[in-house]
């Protein structure tokens, strides 16, 4: 007996060096503090060499240890949020992150125990080559973990290439999947190149079909993005352009909401916004979420935003909060009040012309999940909203641009951006308030996700932040410009408007899902095949 624990305890072990250098390769490669994005290309390789050399329960182990730890330092921010912002204290916020990174690394955990089980019901003789499978695993769990739970696809392994925008033009087929599957796969061939290379043995015939069938595909998805980025470079040049800015006020997230405030609030995107009028006028001004800290309908202080834009005659979309009376909810007693998340269009005669309610709420932030069933989690989050979703992604028409809008964390979800340009949209815009994470990774890594939301649908994307990163990003998924975090901001850029529709918009969004069902049913044949010798 003690002879068996003793022999656990040392496998256990033996996997923990490996899960570190996976967690810490990992997180040094995504945006933040580091952002070292080459790193992705070899981040996997420790964890998949656990996986091709032990068993699916340590396998599962390993994968659970470095996904629990990679998303610690990946979500670290969550303690500001919630405990700076959120009110919540130290013994409360610190367990929320450590929940958090425990749910997150589960995926890692099933991902590295189901790879290691098909490896095993393959046997000996073709192990590497059922290690292939990894890229439609990963992509399948991944696409899950968006939906699952409302979905939370924070930092997919993808996104990683943000800043590497030569490599990431793939993305308008698959989304930003496709890039974290080849990504998976340059992984999976270094570790047969390692093994081959520890065992130095020839590659068996299934191994070197998989190695040449891998190969082929990341020539084509590479060649692929160097020729689409030279075509678009030249369609983009010849199309129509707009003028676009965006403010960025820096209101303190502690004082945003402060009724003393809101003139001043006024008057600092007043004062920004005048410098870019007076240059050259922009044919749309963007302030970011709940930049307007009232409702518009009952505060005379709207007077002094319409005044604003009547008076230099321009389109201006702002956040703003939002409400309507819901007489249908309660038909025989008092309306009710709904609460939105809401972007307006205010016309250039000062006139509201369309709005936008975010239709992607924050769990726990903007609405609690449950809240009949759960109504005890209330107190826990101690600014936590009551509001509702919207239901319509309509473009908002300016002037030849449709608009689609992204309130805050919408970003990061594709379907969103996706849906938006399926109904006629030639302009993206984000609008959001990443004051609530202070000077962390976070305001780095919401950036990087929305610059593959222009990749996915070849739209412009306009990001107007409340404290940064405010800034441009073109259809090729480069940064034109863009804001410091934490300071005051005024910036304008020519933007392109392209209407072409990607292999994305209209198929490309059942890349994930079509990997997990892949997945899924090569998992129900080896659980019905024999185990092999």
């Amino acid at each position: 007996m003690a002879e068996k624990l003793g022999r656990s305890l040392r496998n256990a072990g033996a996997v923990v060096p490996g899960s570190l250098a996976t967690a810490i390769i990992l997180a040094a490669a995504m945006p933040g503090r580091l952002g070292w994005w080459p790193l992705l290309f070899v981040a996997l390789v420790p964890l998949l060499l656990i996986v091709s050399r032990r068993g699916a329960v340590q396998s599962t182990a390993a994968g659970m240890l470095a996904g629990f730890l990679y998303h610690v330092c990946l979500l670290y921010w969550i303690v500001i949020v919630l405990g700076r912002y959120g009110g919540l204290p130290p013994w409360l916020s610190v367990p929320a992150l450590l929940l958090l990174a425990v749910y997150m690394g589960v995926y890692m955990a099933v991902f590295a125990g189901l790879l290691a089980f098909f490896k095993e019901r393959c046997g000996p003789s073709r192990e590497m080559a059922a290690l292939y499978l990894a890229p439609v695993l990963w992509v399948g769990l991944d696409w899950l973990r968006g939906v699952l739970f409302s979905g939370f696809p924070w930092m997919d392994l993808g996104y990683g290439l943000a800043s590497a925008p030569r490599l990431v033009q793939a993305a308008d087929l698959g989304g930003h999947h496709l890039i974290s599957f080849c990504l998976v796969l340059v992984n999976v061939l270094l570790v047969q190149a390692l093994t081959l290379g520890g065992t130095r043995r020839r590659p068996a015939a299934g191994e070197a079909t998989a190695v040449i069938a891998a190969l082929s595909l990341l020539l084509l998805v590479g060649g692929y993005s160097l020729v689409r980025q030279a075509q678009l470079e030249r369609v983009l040049t010849e199309g129509d352009r707009v003028r676009v800015g965006v403010v960025q006020g820096n209101i303190a997230q502690d004082e945003k909401w402060t009724p003393g405030r809101k003139s001043t609030t006024l008057d600092i995107y007043g004062r920004l916004s005048e410098t870019l009028i007076t240059g050259n006028k922009p044919d749309l001004l963007v302030w970011p979420e709940t930049a307007i800290p009232f409702y518009p309908a009952v505060d005379p202080l709207f007077a002094e935003v319409a005044e604003l834009a009547a008076r230099h005659g321009i389109w201006l979309l702002s956040g703003v909060p939002h409400y309507t009376l819901d007489e249908v909810r309660h038909p025989s007693g008092p309306a009710a009040v709904v609460y939105y998340n809401s972007a307006l269009l205010i016309g250039p005669e000062g006139e509201p012309r369309g709005r936008y309610d975010k239709q992607h709420l924050v769990p726990f932030g903007e609405y609690v999940p449950l809240r009949r069933l759960l109504p005890f989690l209330e107190p826990l989050v101690e600014s936590v909203g009551n509001f509702s979703p919207g239901v319509s992604g309509e473009p908002l028409e300016v002037n030849g641009m449709r608009v689609g809008t992204l309130i805050c964390y919408e970003s990061i979800f594709p379907g969103l951006s996706g849906r938006a340009v399926a109904a006629g949209a030639n302009l993206l815009v984000n609008l959001t308030n990443d004051a609530w994470y202070g000077r962390s990774s976070a305001p780095h890594q919401s950036f990087a996700m929305a610059v593959f939301r222009a990749v996915e649908t070849r739209r412009s994307l306009v990001r107007a932040a409340n404290t940064g990163i405010s800034g441009f990003v073109s259809p090729l998924g480069s940064v034109v410009s863009q804001s410091a975090l934490f300071e005051p901001a005024a910036l304008a850029a020519e933007v392109p408007l392209y209407e072409g529709r990607t292999v994305y918009t209209l198929f490309g969004r059942f890349f994930g899902p079509a990997c997990l069902v892949l997945v899924s049913v090569a998992g129900i044949l080896f659980l019905f095949q024999r185990q092999q010798p």
